[in-house]
């Protein structure tokens, strides 16, 4: 399936350059220890001034819910509908949520509960790899 190609910005660059070395990063306050995703300017929960770091997480989740999508306004996603839109939740913070089609998993089919990896894939078009989510065979 086409993926969207992400353009990096000065708050999320450090998110795409972990994927492109095939890891998984959120953002870590240094004052609570409180993770985030997505990248955020100061903390949501002590609204701390300093900068947050970055954090390696293991890539690990589960389903929480999804929805399918039959008619995408998105031109690189057309061809491929319907297509699953898929909430994982990380094991290592349930409030940490990612979004993901599931490659190899069919429309409608989506097995709430299931755990789920995290890989990374390329995108048509461009240098970069993003996170997606699959169940383990």
């Amino acid at each position: 399936m086409p993926k969207q190609i992400p353009v990096p910005n000065e708050l999320n660059k450090p998110f795409w350059d972990a994927c492109n070395q095939q890891k998984l990063v959120v953002q870590r306050c240094a004052n609570c220890n409180t993770l985030h995703y997505p990248p955020k300017q100061k903390c949501d929960k002590c609204s701390s001034a300093a900068p947050l770091g970055w954090k390696e997480v293991k890539g690990s989740g589960h389903i929480l819910e999804y929805f399918v999508i039959r008619d995408s306004r998105i031109r690189r996603l057309q061809a491929d509908q319907p297509l699953n839109l898929a909430v994982v939740t990380l094991d290592e913070d349930p409030g940490l949520n990612f979004l993901s089609n599931l490659p190899g998993i069919p429309a409608g089919e989506v097995p709430v509960g299931a755990a789920v990896e995290v890989l990374f894939e390329p995108v048509e078009g461009s240098d970069q790899l993003i996170p997606e989510w699959r169940v383990p065979k």
